[in-house]
């Protein structure tokens, strides 16, 4: 039924409509369900090459079964009146998005994880323990989203490291992109001496490095437009 937990025959037709190679979103609507939570289920099972049916189904009653007997350790409890479940599946649906821009699986859950956190701080322990992973997959996990300015960290009162975002992470990810696009625009520009002008492999280049100047440009004048837009709290 809408809004139930996905059935094996679901998932079925989600392998069937894969097969078939429809998008996520008609899968969906197939199964009268959001396009999240089949995006969802695609991903944390193998992913659209290597989705099974029966083996995504194996594992997510693997998944109820583990925990239903332990809780997550060093998880933050949530704040009262929140369905753990869907708060839980929220988290994996937002990750999700993430992993289809391009982020690591672990990499994308932290970021996701950080971002549903009230505090939006976590511990490396916390990070580990809410994810089930190992403490070194958090720290590489973290160490990139650092690099990408998605994520910093800093020292508690109890000298431990916590990672965490804000509102201003949002800003400096975008300022960061800007720049990586506009080094592409230098190097593009850099190719135009190198391979001839007016040749058309320089002419090709030239079109690349002003099209990636605009976007550069483009990315870095909204960010600023758009900051005060962190800082303003809706009543």
């Amino acid at each position: 039924m809408p809004g139930g937990r996905l059935t094996q025959q679901d998932r079925q037709q989600i392998a069937a409509g894969l097969a078939e190679g429809l998008p996520y979103a008609a899968i969906a609507r197939r199964l009268d369900r959001p396009t999240s939570t089949v995006t969802r289920e695609i991903m944390r099972n193998g992913g659209h090459t290597s989705y099974r049916a029966d083996l995504a189904h194996h594992a997510t009653e693997n998944r109820a079964r583990r925990r239903s007997k332990k809780a997550v350790p060093d998880a933050p409890s949530q704040a009262a009146g929140r369905d753990t479940d869907a708060v839980r599946e929220y988290e994996e649906a937002f990750a999700s998005v993430f992993m289809q821009s391009g982020l690591p699986k672990i990499t994308a859950r932290t970021l996701a994880g950080l971002y549903t956190t009230d505090s939006g701080s976590l511990t490396a322990a916390e990070i580990a323990g809410r994810l089930r992973v190992s403490p070194a997959s958090v720290s590489k996990a973290v160490a990139f989203l650092e690099s990408q300015g998605l994520a910093r960290r800093e020292r508690d009162e109890r000298r431990r490291e916590r990672y965490m975002v804000d509102d201003d992470v949002m800003y400096q990810s975008a300022m960061s992109s800007a720049r990586s696009t506009a080094q592409l625009g230098e190097i593009a520009r850099q190719g135009v001496s190198v391979l001839g002008r007016g040749t058309p492999a320089a002419a090709r280049m030239e079109s690349v490095a002003r099209f990636v100047d605009f976007v550069s440009e483009s990315i870095a004048r909204a960010a600023d437009q758009a900051r005060q837009v962190l800082h303003t709290r809706l009543d």
